[in-house]
């Protein structure tokens, strides 16, 4: 690890740890979440956050075949229309430079997300695509985590 950031600036945690809370009282579903955590995760390579967030999804009940797909999700029939609309916007957000906002990704999400859920929704990317900048850039060392949501289901839990 390049800086222990958590016991540098406690403050910078808490503060993105702020951002969690709010998304956590959201009418979101926690799996849902997760998804959304996972996919911003594999765009920005952060293996800390993958592992975390597969260990959450796993112990949270998502199974491992819509895990293993996650990032080829246009193409799997796995997925509902409002896990389609979150991970779309998900990736609009989180390649935001070379991809914009776009008209039809922001329609799609409006069909399925109340304006309250959209802004949660863009929270959490905002708040893991944050986590990843930290843990990427810091080079936090993955495969440790464990879930405070219980063992995983159905799923060894290896890292």
């Amino acid at each position: 690890m390049r800086v222990d950031y958590r016991k540098v600036l406690p403050a910078a945690v808490h503060a993105m740890s702020g951002l969690e809370e709010v998304v956590g009282r959201s009418s979101l579903e926690p799996q849902l979440l997760e998804l959304v955590k996972m996919r911003a995760s594999q765009l920005n390579g952060c293996a800390y956050c993958l592992d975390m967030h597969s260990k959450d999804a796993r112990a949270r009940g998502e199974s491992e075949q819509r895990l293993h797909v996650l990032a080829a999700w246009r193409e799997a029939p796995f997925y509902s229309a409002r896990e389609r609309a979150a991970l779309a916007w998900c990736e609009s957000l989180t390649l935001l430079a070379s991809r914009g906002a776009p008209d039809d990704v922001y329609a799609a999400l409006a069909a399925e997300f109340d304006e309250e859920e959209i802004v949660a929704l863009t929270l959490v990317i905002v708040a893991i695509n944050g986590w990843n900048r930290f843990a990427v850039g810091f080079r936090s060392p993955a495969g440790d985590y464990v879930s405070p949501h219980g063992p995983a289901t159905g799923a060894e839990e290896g890292g």
